[in-house]
């Protein structure tokens, strides 16, 4: 086994492609070593391996041909963690319990890496996915955002649907999406209109996020890496008319633009990463018709790759920089 000490260690799943290649080739370029970790491969693909004693503690990983252990590792990105995949030949009761133990297991594992670089923190990525912190440091630090309801009360939604004039739209709290390619398992912004609240009911098992549609000139994709922002644009009229979700539309409809922010949007960014603790993050914001710019969200492992793709941006170098130098990333796009 090798005992190189410049193992970059890429949390991902087998779904995934593009952006952790781009990455794992920049890596390579500085010099390191990117070891591709596919979650969803555990247990069945995957072997992970721990001796503790008084003297000593060894962790081991091993995937396919490819074993390390954590000594060797000196970065981790955590790009996605997906849920460890059993054997469907188990009986479910059992199944539950393995998939489990195997989370139980990557934690222990996790933790045996806490002393090296993480891009980011799962303990930082994991608090700064929560929708209303978000939303609350964002104002803090100067930014608007959209009027805002979360709720499982259906007779709030009712008047807060009024209250914004019947311009509403609803997500959920905790979407996913798994890749550059949307997911079915992904639920979209969508458009609240006065007959959905017939069925608002349902609501009472679980709550959502209801806003007030925000009116769009140029949808933004903004990518933060250690201090430096790549921004994507999208041409709002290009698509609203079939749908409230860029996501959804189709790819002639989304051509993404070089954007530069101003001054000021830049620096209340930077102010809310820091704030977040988070040295990447994927940021969602409208340019209205009158120049105002409108803070949705972040998604502290969110997608880029369309934006490295289509613009050009070095946004994988700047992510290799972050997990292998000093101080990271420190690129002059601000657009």
């Amino acid at each position: 086994m090798s005992q190189s000490h410049n193992v970059v260690l890429l949390i991902t799943h087998s779904g995934d492609f593009y952006t952790v290649d781009k990455v794992a080739e920049a890596l390579s370029k500085q010099g390191a070593k990117p070891f591709r970790l596919d979650t969803d491969q555990f247990p069945l693909q995957v072997q992970i391996e721990a001796r503790l004693s008084n003297r000593q503690s060894i962790h081991r990983l091993k995937y396919g041909d490819r074993y390390i252990n954590t000594e060797q590792v000196q970065a981790v990105w955590m790009r996605r963690i997906w849920q460890p995949q059993t054997s469907k030949d188990l009986a479910p009761q059992f199944q539950t319990a393995c998939v489990r133990e195997a989370m139980a297991a990557l934690n222990a594992f996790w933790d045996s890496l806490r002393e090296v670089r993480w891009v980011d923190n799962l303990q930082q990525v994991l608090a700064a996915e929560n929708k209303l912190r978000q939303l609350r440091v964002a104002k803090e630090v100067g930014l608007v955002i959209p009027l805002t309801l979360v709720t499982n009360n259906p007779k709030e939604v009712r008047e807060f649907f009024y209250d914004v004039g019947g311009k509403m739209v609803a997500k959920l709290l905790t979407p996913i999406s798994y890749g550059m390619k949307s997911s079915p398992f992904f639920f979209y912004t969508s458009q609240v209109k006065e007959e959905d609240l017939l069925d608002i009911e349902t609501l009472r098992h679980s709550p959502m996020v209801f806003q007030e549609q925000i009116p769009k000139l140029r949808e933004l994709r903004v990518v933060y890496v250690d201090g430096s922002i790549f921004v994507g644009a999208l041409n709002a009229s290009s698509y609203t008319a079939s749908t409230i979700d860029w996501r959804r539309a189709s790819v002639k409809d989304c051509a993404w633009e070089v954007h530069e922010l101003p001054i000021e949007i830049v620096s209340r960014i930077k102010a809310l990463m820091a704030n977040l603790g988070l040295m990447f993050g994927a940021l969602d914001l409208i340019e209205t018709p009158s120049g105002e710019y409108v803070f949705l969200e972040i998604n502290p492992t969110g997608e880029w790759g369309m934006l490295e793709r289509d613009l050009d941006y070095p946004i994988s170098t700047a992510i290799a920089n972050a997990l292998v130098s000093e101080r990271g990333a420190r690129s002059e796009y601000n657009s």
